[in-house]
């Protein structure tokens, strides 16, 4: 069986990891689609599991949470009405977890957002941190039950619930500008978090992060997922590279340098290596 030489692999996924489509990335390392689509899943699927084993006893003081849209294989609009609620079409949810102070996310999830993958992902970010933390979420009530379920009494848990004006402009303008932001209302919801660390900027920063650096995230374009397998990898891929990969411009290390569990930047090469 043909097998890519690391050298090219590494091209690939450098590709991938800066936010070109899986097209671009055939063109430019003049590869086939399905070689392309075979290597994501790989090393996708090597990336979950080491960061699934890695990214333990983690010591994050203040978590943010947050989700992201985006489809699969057609907007919501178009799935046909006996493929509704079919998690393989339309709407498709990524929740993510930021730790504050080290930018490392220690915990996402790819699936629907709804109170029994809120209960998912929340019990997975629990299983994960050393100490009682603050966490902080927009004013999404699914993660209130799943909070308590998974931390019970010890955590600090406040919401941000941001206030928006009318969108300005008319027409396409209208459509595509976000109302303006005229105000917060910040709340503590169980135990006693600290009222200037209430916030979701850094979370929503990341959101942007994840748009820039996966086409498939990206809007008003047909770079979208086909597969929710496939999604879930280049996901996985995405936040191994961010996590180990590449130095934060605040931090000058990596988020997991930051944390604590790495000692180096990793190169694409090591990142390549996980799937052999």
């Amino acid at each position: 069986m043909n097998r890519l030489s690391l050298q090219d692999r590494v091209r690939i996924i450098g590709c991938l990891t800066e936010g070109n489509s899986m097209r671009a990335t055939t063109r430019m390392c003049d590869v086939s689609i399905n070689t392309v689509t075979k290597l994501l899943v790989d090393v996708g699927t090597a990336c979950d599991l080491y960061q699934n084993e890695t990214l333990r006893k983690l010591p994050c003081k203040r978590v943010q949470v947050d989700e992201i849209w985006s489809f699969v294989g057609m907007k919501e609009k178009n799935v046909p009405p006996m493929r509704r609620g079919d998690i393989g079409k339309g709407d498709l949810w990524t929740c993510v977890a930021i730790d504050a102070d080290s930018k490392l996310v220690p915990s996402w999830l790819v699936g629907q957002r709804n109170s029994a993958y809120a209960k998912v992902f929340i019990d997975d970010l629990a299983s994960r941190l050393a100490n009682r933390i603050q966490i902080t979420s927009d004013g999404l009530k699914i993660y209130v039950n799943a909070i308590e379920n998974a931390f019970g009494a010890d955590v600090d848990y406040a919401m941000l619930v941001k206030l928006y004006g009318t969108p300005q402009g008319e027409g396409s303008d209208r459509r595509y500008s976000p109302g303006e932001c005229c105000g917060t209302i910040k709340g503590a919801v169980c135990g006693d978090p600290d009222e200037k660390h209430i916030s979701t900027s850094f979370i929503e920063r990341q959101n942007l992060t994840m748009r820039m650096s996966m086409r498939r995230f990206t809007r008003l374009t047909n770079g979208f997922s086909r597969k929710v397998a496939n999604h879930a990898c280049a996901v996985a891929l995405h936040y191994m590279h961010y996590n180990f990969g590449r130095i934060h411009k605040t931090l000058r290390v990596t988020p997991a340098m930051q944390a604590g569990i790495a000692d180096h930047v990793w190169t694409l090469e090591e990142i390549a290596k996980l799937a052999d």
